[in-house]
């Protein structure tokens, strides 16, 4: 018996977890591997390859939907996107550059099994807001389908919602429907230079409730500056992307320039520069695995926008860290240890309201000290709970969230 089992179709996929559960094997699902580093390390027996479910299946562009084959790559459907001047607005992260697996790999079902969102979260929400319907099978062997190829859609439990996230503990999503939204003519980033931490967070927060509708705003350290394409600054930045038709950009640019000048001084990135930029904010580049601090533990950590700018200093006077969702989001890095300083960074995540993911460390690290904030109580209840629902004996990606799950 081979260890991987390639289903060339959703049948195939509903026989592979059927006979998984008559035989009592747990299978690890994979589209094409870029995230296969992401969560615990695997509690598996045999590997569940989704590759061969790719292509998309439906395109509306009037109807701004689009549905494909789970493991379609994304490049793909970003392109064919593109050319009718349509994106996926949640802007979803490319986590291989920064777990060592190749640059534009990831699928569409993998963004949204990880519930990915890039720096547009902060105006247009994650992958879980543009999810719209998905056929799948359950750890039960059961084939499902949830949702619609329509934005408004409010039959039935919206499983697409619970899906998303679950890293392929539920369910082996087979095909899946999103929402498309229109590309944005234009797009300038103004920059701020010089401010520290705090000041940056004051920044964000007073742009954030101004009308200039930014679609991004992050703050980029002086010892981090040189890793972000587009940016030729040799100071820290505070960075504030704008979009949409020209006329509105050149307006809103101006009026956030005239909102900023008294942080100090002001300048601008044009389209080209500025989308180059964003997508370094987006994939982390500067703990790329590539790079300087590729062999750094990396985290995630969410906390309350306002609250962030001491954090990296609580954790650790060797901490290197940037600022995403108007500082809501924080990637940091510390220098190699036995635990990736889980105890410090969960500390000060707490103190402030919030959680923290290890995205990058050794398995065994992983394994020890967890990936995902620690469950307990009636949280931990819960999640026990649903995973009983849909996998009851624990055929997919058992472990992958948390030890027992």
């Amino acid at each position: 018996m081979s260890d991987v089992l390639k289903p060339r179709d959703a049948k195939d996929v509903e026989d592979a977890v059927r006979w998984a559960l008559a035989e009592g094997k747990a299978l690890e699902l994979v589209g094409r591997g870029t995230k296969r580093a992401l969560g615990r390390p695997g509690q598996t027996d045999l590997t569940l390859d989704l590759s061969a479910l790719s292509g998309v299946t439906l395109y509306e562009p009037e109807e701004l939907v689009l549905s494909a084959r789970a493991a379609t790559p994304l490049a793909e459907i970003e392109a064919l996107l593109a050319s009718k001047n349509q994106q996926l607005d949640f802007e979803p992260m490319d986590y291989g550059p920064v777990l060592g697996a190749p640059a534009n790999q990831g699928t569409l079902g993998g963004a949204l099994a990880a519930n990915l969102s890039g720096p547009r979260r902060i105006k247009a929400g994650a992958a879980r807001d543009h999810f719209l319907g998905v056929n799948a099978v359950s750890g039960r062997g059961e084939a499902f389908k949830s949702g619609g190829r329509v934005v408004k859609n409010v039959t039935g439990y919206d499983l697409c919602k619970l899906l998303a996230g679950s890293y392929g503990t539920l369910a082996v999503m087979t095909d899946v429907t999103v929402k498309t939204l229109p590309r944005p003519e234009t797009e300038t980033t103004v920059l701020v230079l010089g401010l520290d931490a705090a000041r940056a967070g004051e920044a964000m927060t007073l742009t954030m409730g101004s009308s200039c509708d930014v679609s991004g705003a992050a703050h980029l350290p002086v010892g981090l500056i040189h890793h972000f394409d587009g940016l030729h600054v040799t100071r820290a930045a505070t960075v504030f992307r704008l979009e949409g038709v020209a006329p509105s950009v050149a307006h809103r640019r101006e009026a956030l320039a005239a909102l900023l000048r008294s942080f100090g001084a002001v300048e601008f990135v044009e389209a080209d520069y500025s989308r180059a930029l964003w997508r370094a904010v987006r994939d982390a580049m500067p703990f790329s695995a590539a790079g300087r601090y590729g062999d750094w533990p990396l985290w995630r950590l969410s906390v309350a926008p306002n609250k962030g700018s001491g954090l990296a200093p609580l954790v650790s006077p060797d901490a290197q860290a940037f600022h995403d969702w108007a500082g809501g989001l924080i990637w940091l890095v510390l220098p190699p240890s036995d635990d990736a300083g889980a105890v410090a960074v969960r500390r000060a995540a707490k103190d402030l309201g919030g959680h923290a993911t290890l995205v990058r460390a050794s398995a065994a690290v992983r394994a020890a000290v967890g990936v995902f904030e620690p469950q307990t109580g009636p949280h931990a209840g819960v999640s026990k709970r649903v995973k009983e629902g849909f996998d009851p004996k624990g055929v997919l990606n058992p472990g992958r969230m948390w030890a027992g799950v």
